[in-house]
């Protein structure tokens, strides 16, 4: 009977010390102290927490509450929309971009209306000179400088050359080509110059001989205007002398104007 009593008592040591009692808690409508409420509410707050976390969770809350939600009311902003303000003002230009590639002809458009009369030019201006004069009578230098001079008006355009003094006046300053023909007299000499102005600008010579023979010379000058141009006879140690009669023209001295000063 002893030994029942024995393993009886050493069988109800064991269930206490390997079953965990849980404490007894009062129920919540029976508590009715607030101070005892509000301690009750924060143990059990803090053990749940400490026994319960969820899995997203970096950690223990031991002092931290859970935010409180709050519900916002919408506002439809449409109904707040105020009005359209004024236009700003223009930006400055952005770089150039590339040039693209030059697209296809477009079509040809209508014809135009006619326009109306422009006002009236100013009067054709003279901007050509030329001439060709001759001399029908031989002549012998008396002198060492003399003047050849012509009685023969082939052409005179604008009567530029003086058939009095034998000289061409420059009226339209530009490049003028002229050209100078003689005869020669036999068994004397023929001896003359082209002058610009005062200056000798070529000579035509040939010597005496018993034949006589057609000579020529030929040149280009620029010339001013009021600068003159014309032909004089040299007399040397020699006799001088062109030959011309009055039946046929031997001695012909041309000029004309190739190209103005203003078209250069």
């Amino acid at each position: 009977m002893a030994t029942k009593m024995t393993l009886s008592i050493i069988l109800i040591f064991i269930l206490i010390w390997c079953c965990p009692v849980i404490p007894y808690r009062t129920p919540q409508h029976r508590i009715d102290d607030p101070e005892i409420r509000r301690e009750h509410t924060e143990q059990d707050y803090y053990r749940d927490a400490r026994e319960c976390q969820r899995c997203c969770d970096p950690g223990e809350y031991p002092s931290q509450e859970y935010p409180r939600y709050q519900i916002v009311p919408q506002i439809n902003i449409t109904l707040l929309k105020g009005e359209k303000g004024d236009v700003g003002g223009r930006g400055a230009y952005g770089k150039p971009g590339r040039t693209g590639p030059m697209g296809p002809p477009g079509s040809g458009g209508t014809k135009g209306s006619k326009g109306s009369m422009g006002v009236p030019g100013e009067p054709c201006k003279s901007h050509f000179a030329a001439f060709s004069v001759a001399r029908k009578k031989g002549i012998h230098s008396n002198h060492y400088y003399q003047t050849l001079t012509f009685d023969t008006e082939i052409v005179n355009l604008y009567g530029h050359f003086n058939m009095f003094s034998g000289q061409f006046y420059c009226y339209v300053p530009g490049i003028y080509y002229f050209s100078l023909n003689v005869h020669t007299w036999n068994q004397k000499e023929t001896y003359l110059h082209i002058m610009h102005n005062e200056k000798e600008v070529v000579v035509l010579y040939a010597q005496p001989s018993d034949r006589s023979i057609m000579q020529s010379q030929s040149l280009m000058l620029e010339l001013q205007r009021g600068d003159q141009v014309w032909v004089r006879l040299f007399k040397g140690e020699r006799e001088n002398a062109i030959f011309s009669d009055e039946f046929d023209i031997y001695i012909i001295f041309n000029g004309h104007l190739i190209k103005p000063t203003d078209e250069l």
